[in-house]
């Protein structure tokens, strides 16, 4: 992760309103932004990637974070008031544009196939639900299937 998506990040934060919020912001943005990171065909070291998401997360949110802990995070009902927050969609538009906002949910998605895998439960639930209505709407062909636009 280079300095220039680190500072627009943080500048993504600060747009929160209070700690909490602000927190959130900045944990489910960083989170998409890594998750769409994966999307690339070039091979993943993810041990220096890893290390370099948790150096910023640590500078940021203090000890006891890490990538880990966002995409956890963000497999949680806890994540349904950024992904339906306008404030937050129109920040992340602005602040990350590399990552198009029809992405998300497939983002999410993804990240659910992840939990899947680790914890061999199914994905249910607001979150889950929530992106099969996103499916349901787009429109033949759109992004959802696939990464497209990432």
């Amino acid at each position: 992760m280079n300095t220039a998506t680190q500072d627009r990040l943080l500048i993504l934060m600060r747009e929160g309103r209070g700690r909490v919020e602000s927190t959130d912001w900045f944990r489910v943005a960083l989170g998409l932004v890594y998750l769409a990171g994966l999307m690339t065909k070039e091979t993943i070291d993810f041990k220096k990637v890893d290390r370099e998401f948790n150096r910023f997360i640590y500078h940021t949110l203090g000890k006891g974070h890490s990538i880990a802990s966002v995409l956890q995070y963000m497999s949680g009902e806890k994540v349904m008031p950024v992904v339906e927050s306008e404030r937050f969609l129109e920040a992340f538009q602005r602040h990350c544009p590399e990552v198009p906002l029809e992405s998300i949910p497939f983002l999410l998605e993804l990240n659910l196939g992840v939990a899947k895998n680790i914890s061999g439960l199914e994905p249910v639930g607001p979150l889950a639900e929530w992106i099969a209505r996103r499916k349901a709407e787009a429109p033949e062909g759109g992004g959802l299937d696939a990464a497209q636009g990432i």
